[in-house]
């Protein structure tokens, strides 16, 4: 979710019923309503973490990408940006109700690549990015002409972003020379760029002494390394960087002062947590419909649960977006959101297996039985993924409760 605000005075808007019927005038013109797709038919997948080969992700990716653009050029991609990236300087209330209409469609489902690019990079280089960073990335970012990854996490640093020890060492010649790596770097095969934070000052304090870049994928020096998921594919990838030089204008933001850079993208990433989950939910309740059998008492007590528990994963990311219409930082309202998506995620699994029994583990052919198994395997993932738990509920300790944070 974007996290720039509103900004344009009520006279100067459409009528926002208006605008989503003319939303989804446009959406019928390139897909077909959901509702129009049978149960049994079409694709099962409700993977977590997609089972991709290269090959396979390049594919999905250029289909997605060609939906993007479509969207983009009808001017329906970047609503809330100003015209000279492409937007229509709506506020985020419009951006919100494309996205319920858009979510009547069977357009293609988007990747966690192009939240990545769209909501978390481009707004960083808005905000942090010079003129020439601007004017290069941030209009191409938004059409997904160029699509980002995150080079943040590191083995040695866990949670812990400011303990990285990627280097980034200037040069005489002011150029910079990268060495280090980094791990669960997603999309990293199809991206063109990726976002490096790097320690440059060895000397300073933890935060201090950071520093970010945007770093070319295909640059002579970086090495990308699938790793394999227990369930058989690769989503994620480690990235080498040894000796990868980057001139001066791939900096973001000012030598030394890369933290408050990182923060901006980690609070974009935190908005989209609410929403976590919550279309498997809706799948599991109607894998229960079509099971061709009645339910056991325990099966529709554990279906209900689910009903009433991704309704009120629901209602936490209705308040992340109440906070950002208001124009406030929604800090705990995410991290109750990234809550609760991680526990309907692993209620989604509990239902499935519930409902399934032995069809889950065995590939029988049946469409929607075994392909829960990428479900059930990945979704324990998302307690890490996107801040952990952990992190999670400190924020909410620290932040609404009031209590004082550890000592490190």
């Amino acid at each position: 979710m974007s996290i720039r605000g509103d900004t344009v005075t009520a006279h100067t808007l459409p009528d926002l019923a208006r605008f989503t019927g003319e939303a989804r005038a446009w959406l019928r013109g390139v897909a077909a309503p959901r509702t129009a797709s049978a149960w049994g038919q079409g694709p099962d997948s409700v993977a977590v973490f997609e089972n991709w080969t290269a090959e396979e992700e390049h594919v999905h990716t250029d289909r997605i990408r060609a939906y993007e653009r479509s969207k983009f050029d009808a001017g329906w991609g970047a609503l809330n940006w100003p015209t000279n990236y492409g937007g229509r300087e709506l506020p985020l209330s419009y951006v919100l109700a494309f996205r319920r209409a858009e979510d009547e469609f069977d357009v293609p489902r988007r990747t966690e690549m192009f939240s990545v690019t769209q909501q978390l990079v481009a707004p960083t280089i808005e905000q942090w990015g010079t003129g020439e960073q601007k004017a290069r990335y941030v209009r191409a970012m938004l059409r997904t002409d160029i699509i980002a990854c995150q080079l943040f996490s590191e083995t040695e640093a866990g949670s812990d972003l400011a303990a990285v020890r990627t280097r980034a060492i200037q040069n005489a010649d002011g150029t910079w020379t990268i060495d280090g790596h980094k791990v669960w770097t997603s999309g990293a095969r199809v991206a063109d760029i990726g976002v490096a934070v790097c320690r440059t000052d060895p000397s300073a304090a933890k935060h201090a002494g950071l520093t970010v870049f945007l770093v070319p994928m295909d640059a002579p020096g970086v090495t990308i390394r699938p790793i394999r998921q227990m369930t058989g594919g690769s989503s994620f990838n480690e990235v080498y960087l040894d000796g990868v030089q980057v001139d001066d204008d791939h900096r973001l933001g000012p030598a030394g002062k890369g933290w408050p850079v990182a923060l901006t993208v980690l609070a974009a990433e935190r908005l989209d947590g609410a929403n976590l989950g919550l279309a498997n939910a809706d799948h599991a309740v109607a894998l229960a419909r079509h099971l061709g059998r009645g339910l056991t008492d325990l099966e529709r007590d554990r279906v209900a649960d689910l009903v009433t528990r991704s309704y009120l994963q629901r209602v936490a990311a209705m308040r992340v977006a109440a906070a950002m219409l208001a124009g406030q930082d929604p800090g705990p309202e995410a991290s109750i959101g990234k809550l609760l998506a991680t526990d309907t995620m692993a209620r989604t699994s509990e239902v499935a297996r519930l409902l399934l029994g032995r069809d889950l583990t065995t590939d029988s052919g049946r469409w929607g039985t075994f392909a829960w198994t990428e479900h059930v395997l990945g979704a324990p993932g998302y307690r890490i993924a996107g801040g952990t738990d952990e992190i999670q509920h400190n924020i909410i300790a620290e932040r609404v409760l009031g209590l004082p944070k550890e000592p490190r």
